[in-house]
């Protein structure tokens, strides 16, 4: 988006909040001068949201009275995927931002996407399920109604289970629904699952029940991972995706990472972020994918640097 286009979208949300601005307030609060934000004015003219001028004193522009805008209009595989998309980015930002997209949404589709805010918080990397699943899981979730589901298990047998899901869970690039079912406790992939429907009725979940330490010990990883990071327990913990690892002290200036993962290939960088000492004490694997990692760093960095001195000669 270029940045005339984005401070144009900007004074309409300005706009949106109601009242008068004036054409001072409106070009601090954008960063250009008075003459600029009258051609911004005219912008949105042309797009015909009426913004009246006001005269006097108190003068400046205004939203006029009643005007909404129009919905939004995504499908449901559309507007998942820009909810996910803004996971990408800080919670703050992305919580600001999923909320001005709910408001010109659909009344329907806002209301489903607000459940899927509330049941579900995915880490950064997680790739998107099928649409209508997740919506529905999360409608089952936040609603405590059983939700009926076809499922594929590894073997390649379906199945069809009533399930009382009690969350949602990102892990390594998967999503999974855990809950109780036929035969105690269960967790299913979300790309396993062919079709859901609502069924009636209601249940509770048990107290003290965390989803995602029910999905790391239902789901059988390949690999058992131990990490020593320099740090404090909470701090080291804060900087990890949510629901990834343990975190225990480990002596006086360092803790022990414990996780089981299915891939390796995601951690390096998981661990470069943290931005502290890190030691990897097993698989050894693990190691080598690090050490290849910041090799392959180094010289991607030089590469670009290189092109950038190249472009300053020419």
């Amino acid at each position: 988006m270029t940045r005339p286009t984005a401070r144009v979208l900007a004074l309409l949300e300005i706009l949106q909040g109601g009242g008068v601005h004036s054409a001072n307030e409106l070009a601090e609060r954008l960063g250009v001068d008075e003459r600029t934000v009258r051609r911004y004015v005219e912008h949105l003219l042309d797009l015909e949201v009426p913004v009246e001028p006001v005269r006097g004193r108190y003068g400046g522009y205004r939203l006029a009275p009643g005007f909404r805008m129009p919905p939004l209009m995504l499908t449901d595989e559309e507007a998942l995927a820009v909810l996910l998309g803004l996971t990408k980015t800080t919670q703050e930002a992305a919580e600001s931002a999923a909320a001005k997209v709910r408001r010109v949404l659909p009344k329907r589709l806002a209301a489903r996407l607000g459940t899927l805010l509330e049941t579900a918080r995915p880490p950064r990397g997680v790739a998107e399920p099928e649409a209508a699943t997740m919506l529905r899981l999360a409608e089952a979730t936040r609603q405590r109604r059983p939700a009926v589901i076809g499922y594929v298990d590894r073997k390649g047998q379906r199945t069809e289970r009533t399930v009382h899901p009690y969350g949602l869970v990102a892990q390594e690039g998967r999503w999974y629904v855990t809950g109780a079912a036929e035969g105690g406790m269960r967790t299913f992939r979300l790309d396993r699952i062919e079709h859901v429907r609502l069924a009636e009725g209601t249940f509770a979940v048990p107290e003290g029940f965390v989803p995602e330490e029910a999905v790391r010990r239902d789901v059988p990883w390949r690999h058992r991972v131990t990490v020593r990071v320099r740090g404090a327990a909470d701090d080291v913990q804060a900087r990890l995706p949510r629901g990834v690892a343990t975190v225990e002290p480990d002596g006086v200036e360092w803790v022990r990472v414990r996780l089981r993962a299915e891939r390796l290939d995601w951690l390096p960088g998981v661990l470069a972020g943290l931005g502290i000492p890190f030691l990897v004490e097993e698989p050894a694997e693990l190691r080598e994918l690090v050490r290849d990692w910041v090799a392959r760093l180094a010289v991607w960095v030089e590469q670009g640097e290189s092109g950038l001195r190249d472009r300053a000669e020419s």
